[in-house]
C-alpha cells in the first residue's frame, strides 16, 4: 500500500535521508503536491525506487553547490527511466487553459542534477499539413532521438523530410538541421517536423484526457544569455533574395513585422532578432525585461533597446529549398521612451516548453538573465513588485510614468465566445501619427489578412492613407494622442460576410501603461477614452470587457470623442480603399494577388520596367489568390495593375 502525504507548506521528509538531500521520498511513498500549493525545499531532493513526487502545484528547490537533485534505484544508482517526479497537466481535455505542475531548481550545481523529471505536455498543433511544431526542450543533455518514443513520432536527420528536428541559429538567421544524436542546449528554439501532420501534440494517445510525457533532467541556475550580433554582417540581398547556406532565399522565411512598416529589407530589417525557448519548468515573465523610466527594475534585466517580443507563432511551414514561414503571431512591442509593453501584454508569460522571439532596436550588446524571469503565477508582475518566483501580484501599478501609453484591444469572438483574432490601437503623447519614416518611436507591428482583423496606416486628417493600404496592414497601430484626437483609424474584418464567417462579436480590452482598466470602465487618466463606430452605426464608447455584435465589415476607432466638425468635414471618415494586396507566398515560391473580399472578378496586368506587358489575365476569379508566374531566375522589377469588375484600380510594384 502506497503511503500518501499531503504537501501543505515547508516539508522535509526523511525516510532514509542521505547526505546532500533534505527532501527524500522513499520506495512506496507518494508525496502529493496539490494544485495551488507551493512546497519549498531549502536543499536537495531525491526519490528512491518507485517513490513518487506527484506535482499538481508548485515545487521550489533552492540548494547549494553540495546539494543534489536525484532519482535513484533501490540499490542507490541513478534511475533514468522517469516516472518518479511527475509534473502533471491538471485538466488535459482543456489543455490551453489548464493549470500544471511546475518545478523550480536553483543553486544546485548542474552536475548534481541527475534526477529525471517527467513533464506532461499537450499543445495545439501548428497548422494543417506539412508543418513544424515549435517548442523548447527544458532538459539538460537530453538526446533528441529520445523524443521519437515520447511524442509517438519517428524523427529523422534528413533536411526537407519534414521529419527532422531544426534548431534556430540567431547569429546566422537560419534553421539548422540537428543530428538526432545531439543533445539539448539552454534557451534552444526547436522545430519538430510533422510529415502529413503525423505530429499532433493536441491529440495524444488516451483521447481527451491523454497527455504526452517528455523526460529529462531540469536545468538549475543558468549563465546569462548574451544577446548580440543576431544577423550581424549578413547580406540579405536586394529585397531578401540572397540565399543562406541551405540555398534558401531569406525572403521566403524571414519576416520582420516591426520594420515592415519602416524599411523593408533595408537597414536592420531581419537583424537583431533572437529566438529562444523557455529553459525552465516554470513560467517566464518577460514583462520587466526592458528598463522602465521612473519604475523599479526588479528582475535583474534592463534591456534598454528592446523593441518587441513575438510569442508562439501559430503555424510554421517548411518548403523544400525555400525555408519556413510562420503566421498569426502574438506580438508585444515596447515603447521606446517608457519601455511600457503594448499589444498582447498577457502573453509576456511564456509557459514551460514555450518559445518566444525578441527584436532589439540596434546591435548594442545586452544580456538576458533567464533565472530571474521564473514565475509560478500565470500573470505578469506589475512594476514595483519585488521579484520572487512566488511573489503575489501587487495591487499598485507604476504611477511614476507621466507619458502614459493608452491601448485599445479589439478581440474578435466566435459564436462560442472563443477568440478568433485581435488588433490594437495605441496612443501616447510622443507617438508618431501616419507612416513611420523612422524607427525612433514606432511601436507598430505589421500583419497580413491571415489575421482576420487589421487596421491601416492612418491619414494625417483621419481615415486610411491610400499610399500604404496595399503595402501593409497593422496588428498594432499607433498615433499621437494630441494631433489625432477625435480622428478615426479604419479597422477592417476579412472574415465578415464570408461563407465560413466565424467572428460574430467584438470584445474590448483597454489598458493604460499595460494595466487593465476595471470592468465597464471607459475613461482613462487623461479624462478621455476610446470610441468605435460601425460603417452603418453611430459613435459609441468602448468600455472594458464589453462585448458588441459585429454588424459591418469596417469600423472606425477613435481616441477621444469625434467632434461634429470632424465627422462632417473628414472625407476619409466613410471612404474605404481597396484591400487587394500583392504579397510573396513561399508555398508557391512566387508573388500572388490576394483580393479584397468584396471583389468578384478582376483583370490583371504585369509590366516590366521597360513598360512591356508580360502578363495579361481577364476576368480572374477573385475568390481565391492569383499566382503571378514570374521567372524565378530573373532579377528585375515589375508593375502590377489589378482592376476590379467595378473599376477599382490597385497599382503596386514587385522588386525581385
Amino acid at each position: 500500500m502506497r503511503k500518501s502525504l499531503f504537501a501543505i507548506g515547508l516539508l522535509a521528509i526523511s525516510y532514509s535521508v542521505q547526505a546532500q538531500v533534505l527532501c527524500h521520498v522513499d520506495a512506496n511513498a507518494n508525496m502529493y503536491v496539490s494544485e495551488g500549493t507551493l512546497v519549498y525545499s531549502g536543499g536537495g531532493v531525491q526519490t528512491r525506487d518507485n517513490g513518487l513526487l506527484d506535482v499538481h502545484g508548485n515545487v521550489m528547490v533552492v540548494g547549494a553547490a553540495g546539494d543534489a537533485f536525484k532519482t535513484i534505484t533501490a540499490a542507490g544508482g541513478d534511475k533514468t527511466d522517469g516516472g518518479n517526479i511527475v509534473l502533471r497537466m491538471n485538466t488535459p481535455a482543456s489543455y490551453a487553459t489548464s493549470t500544471y505542475g511546475q518545478l523550480y531548481v536553483d543553486g544546485i550545481t548542474q552536475s548534481n542534477v541527475t534526477g529525471i523529471v517527467s513533464k506532461e505536455y499537450r499543445n495545439a498543433k501548428h497548422g494543417e499539413g506539412n508543418f513544424y511544431q515549435q517548442m523548447a526542450l527544458p532538459f539538460s543533455g537530453k538526446v533528441l532521438s529520445s523524443l521519437s518514443g515520447e511524442l509517438n513520432k519517428t524523427f529523422s536527420g534528413t533536411r526537407y523530410s519534414k521529419n527532422e528536428i531544426l534548431f534556430w541559429n540567431n547569429a546566422t538567421v537560419v534553421s539548422e538541421t540537428k543530428p538526432l544524436a545531439s543533445t539539448t542546449v539552454p534557451f534552444g528554439y526547436y522545430m519538430l517536423g510533422s510529415l502529413n501532420n503525423n505530429l499532433d501534440l493536441s491529440n495524444p494517445p488516451g483521447g481527451a484526457n491523454g497527455v504526452f510525457t517528455v523526460n529529462g533532467s531540469p536545468f538549475s541556475t543558468l549563465p546569462v544569455a548574451n544577446v548580440v550580433n543576431a544577423g550581424n554582417g549578413i547580406n540579405f540581398g536586394p529585397n531578401g533574395t540572397a540565399k543562406n547556406q541551405y540555398n534558401e532565399r531569406y525572403n521566403t522565411y524571414l519576416y520582420d513585422q516591426f520594420e515592415d512598416t519602416t524599411s523593408p529589407w533595408a537597414g536592420t530589417y531581419g537583424k537583431n532578432i533572437y529566438e529562444f525557448g523557455n529553459p525552465f519548468l516554470t513560467n517566464l515573465d518577460l514583462s520587466k525585461i526592458g528598463y522602465v523610466e521612473g519604475g523599479t527594475v526588479t528582475d535583474g534585466n534592463a534591456i534598454n533597446n528592446i523593441w518587441a517580443v513575438q510569442y508562439s507563432p501559430g503555424t510554421v511551414q517548411y518548403v523544400n529549398n525555400v525555408g519556413s514561414t510562420f503566421t498569426n503571431p502574438q506580438i508585444m512591442t515596447f515603447d521606446e521612451t517608457t519601455h511600457v509593453p503594448v499589444g498582447d501584454v498577457n502573453n509576456l508569460m511564456v509557459k514551460p516548453m514555450g518559445v518566444f522571439i525578441m527584436k532589439l532596436r540596434n546591435n548594442n550588446p545586452q544580456t538576458l538573465d533567464f533565472n530571474t524571469l521564473r514565475r509560478f503565477s500565470n500573470t505578469a508582475r506589475v512594476d514595483g513588485t519585488d521579484y520572487n518566483v512566488a511573489a503575489n501580484k501587487s495591487a499598485a501599478g507604476n504611477k511614476s510614468i507621466t507619458a502614459t501609453i493608452k491601448q485599445l484591444g479589439v478581440i474578435g469572438l466566435d459564436a462560442n465566445g472563443q477568440e478568433v483574432s485581435r488588433v490594437y490601437y495605441v496612443v501616447s503623447p510622443h507617438a508618431t501619427t501616419g507612416h513611420q519614416v523612422s524607427t525612433a518611436t514606432t511601436i507598430q507591428a505589421a500583419t497580413d489578412s491571415s489575421n482576420k482583423i487589421v487596421t491601416y496606416e492612418e491619414g494625417l486628417n483621419g481615415g486610411e492613407d491610400p499610399n500604404y493600404t496595399a503595402q501593409y496592414q497593422l496588428y498594432i497601430n499607433e498615433a499621437n494622442e494630441s494631433n489625432f484626437l477625435g480622428k478615426n483609424i479604419l479597422m477592417y474584418n476579412f472574415d465578415y460576410n464570408t461563407p465560413q464567417q466565424r467572428i460574430v462579436s467584438y470584445k474590448f480590452e483597454i489598458r493604460e501603461n499595460a494595466e487593465m482598466l476595471p470592468a465597464g470602465a471607459h475613461q482613462l487618466s487623461s479624462g478621455k477614452g476610446f470610441y468605435y463606430k460601425s460603417s452603418n452605426g453611430t459613435v459609441q464608447e468602448a468600455k472594458q470587457g464589453v462585448v458588441v455584435p459585429v454588424n459591418s465589415q469596417s469600423y472606425n476607432l477613435y481616441y477621444g470623442e469625434p467632434s461634429n466638425v470632424v465627422l462632417a468635414t473628414n472625407n476619409n471618415e466613410t471612404k474605404s480603399f481597396s484591400k487587394t494586396m500583392v504579397v510573396y507566398n513561399p508555398a508557391v515560391s512566387n508573388y500572388i494577388v490576394r483580393f479584397d473580399p468584396s471583389w468578384k472578378k478582376a483583370d490583371i496586368e504585369v509590366y516590366d520596367m521597360s513598360g512591356k506587358l508580360i502578363i495579361s489575365k481577364k476576368a480572374v476569379d477573385a475568390s481565391k489568390d492569383f499566382v503571378i508566374e514570374l521567372n524565378d531566375s530573373v532579377r528585375s522589377s515589375y508593375v502590377v495593375k489589378v482592376v476590379s469588375d467595378k473599376g477599382v484600380i490597385v497599382n503596386t510594384k514587385i522588386l525581385k
